[in-house]
């Protein structure tokens, strides 16, 4: 890797405001904003929309598609297989 190129690859705290949850790890995204973690050092905090703590495919609140009414119903419309 050539030097001085990269961006620094620090720990950074992801909150999920909507549901309550965040996770320390290590990127190199930053903010000016910071938060105490558990472990008493001073991180800075990405606010994010979605996490797993709230996202429906991993809550389990996701809506099952109809697939097969849609191909019933396109094929009542064009005319089914021919």
């Amino acid at each position: 890797m050539k030097p001085g190129i990269h961006p620094p690859y620090a720990p950074v705290v992801f909150r999920d405001k909507a549901a309550g949850f965040a996770f320390l790890t290590r990127s190199t995204a930053t903010s000016e904003k910071t938060v105490e973690w558990k472990d008493g050092n001073t991180y800075p905090v990405i606010d994010v929309e979605i996490s797993s703590a709230s996202h429906p495919f991993y809550t389990g609140t996701a809506r099952v598609l109809d697939t097969a009414g849609r191909v019933e119903r396109f094929e009542r419309r064009y005319g089914g297989p021919r």
